[in-house]
């Protein structure tokens, strides 16, 4: 009894501490905002998630050792077999989830970049396993269902041309 009166009299402040363990810092992704002229205005690409078939941007975690805007060059042909430009200024970024296999969400800071479309390949590596679509801007805008996403691809309208 005299060892829990002890405990329990202590300093309990590093249990304070333990709070940030659990709100961690956004992860940093990098997206591609592929583009190309279509018949009534720009079009872009959206792909659809592995687990859930959600439309999103292509995206990733940063590559080791490259400029980002050279990460959302490999996103875009990994996801989907896109060959473009990418410019080396970001567009914007929005925040967002990423579901991991283990079921966990966690926050990602996506920084965006555009890439101007050039050509689209037959054989990419994860054909199969996404969806691909070039959808007018309006029409992308409504097929994401995220909602911060949405919001981003309004804001830059004008930034597409």
């Amino acid at each position: 009894m005299g060892f829990a009166r002890s405990i329990h009299l202590q300093d309990v402040s590093w249990l304070r501490g333990l709070g940030g363990l659990f709100v961690k810092p956004a992860r940093l992704q990098i997206a591609a905002l592929c583009y190309r002229p279509g018949e009534s205005g720009p079009e872009i690409l959206v792909v659809s998630t592995r687990g859930t078939g959600r439309w999103i941007l292509p995206k990733g975690w940063p590559e080791k050792n490259k400029p980002a805007f050279e990460t959302a060059t490999i996103e875009a042909y990994e996801e989907a077999g896109v060959v473009g430009t990418a410019d080396p200024r970001p567009i914007g970024s929005f925040r967002s989830f990423k579901g991991l296999s283990s079921g966990l969400k966690i926050r990602t800071k996506v920084i965006v970049f555009k890439v101007k479309f050039e050509e689209q390949l037959e054989t990419f590596p994860e054909i199969g396993q996404r969806k691909c679509a070039w959808l007018p801007l309006s029409e992308a805008m409504d097929a994401v269902e995220e909602n911060n996403l949405k919001r981003f691809l309004h804001r830059h309208q004008s930034d597409l041309t």
